[in-house]
């Protein structure tokens, strides 16, 4: 169960069959995801797919995908994930997207800030209680790392020709936070 969690000006909470058209507009913007794992949909069927395989990994519990709501207008503007949930070594990756058109409003800080807290936070808080988490960022991606390394994420890595996508092979940066790291000024 993906509890809602609540940042400043925007909402992660569970996505619903109802969100499929506003994920394809997100996932089928090329420029949106230039540098996601997996090219731009071409089709809706595709954003339908994502809403189950997300519903099922939730059931699974090993993987925590919330839609990114701006809170004044209810607009779906992106998402925030937890993915490869491993319990019992008490830690997962991260991910965020944020549409083009909501890019520089910093809502993707927001609600990485607030599922960070999510995540470390320990059952008493309803938390996850993680101890580590991990994020893949193709090294252009200068926008996400910024996001990252403000949040406390430090760069552990380069891991050279690591995806295939689109025909062309990227490399990607590893970074990572420890739960002992984690500021307490950022409350979630």
């Amino acid at each position: 169960m993906r509890p809602i969690l609540n940042a400043p000006r925007v909402r992660l909470r569970t996505i619903t069959p109802a969100d499929a058209p506003a994920l394809f507009g997100l996932f089928s913007d090329a420029e949106t995801v230039r540098y996601w794992s997996h090219t731009a949909f071409t089709e809706r069927a595709e954003a339908d797919a994502l809403v189950a395989d997300i519903a099922a990994h939730a059931e699974a519990g090993d993987l925590l995908q919330w839609g990114v709501e701006v809170r004044a207008t209810g607009v779906l503007v992106g998402t925030a994930t937890l993915a490869g949930i491993d319990r019992m070594n008490q830690r997962a990756e991260v991910g965020f997207l944020v549409g083009r058109a909501h890019w520089g409003h910093g809502y993707g800080g927001e609600a990485m800030r607030a599922l960070i807290s999510h995540a470390f936070g320990g059952p008493d808080v309803g938390g996850i209680g993680l101890r580590r988490l991990e994020a893949d960022v193709d090294p252009r991606n200068a926008a996400s790392l910024r996001v990252l390394e403000r949040l406390g994420f430090r760069r552990e890595g380069l891991l050279r020709e690591r995806w295939r996508v689109g025909g062309g092979v990227q490399d990607t940066v590893l970074l990572g936070l420890l739960a002992s790291e984690w500021p307490a000024a950022y409350p979630a």
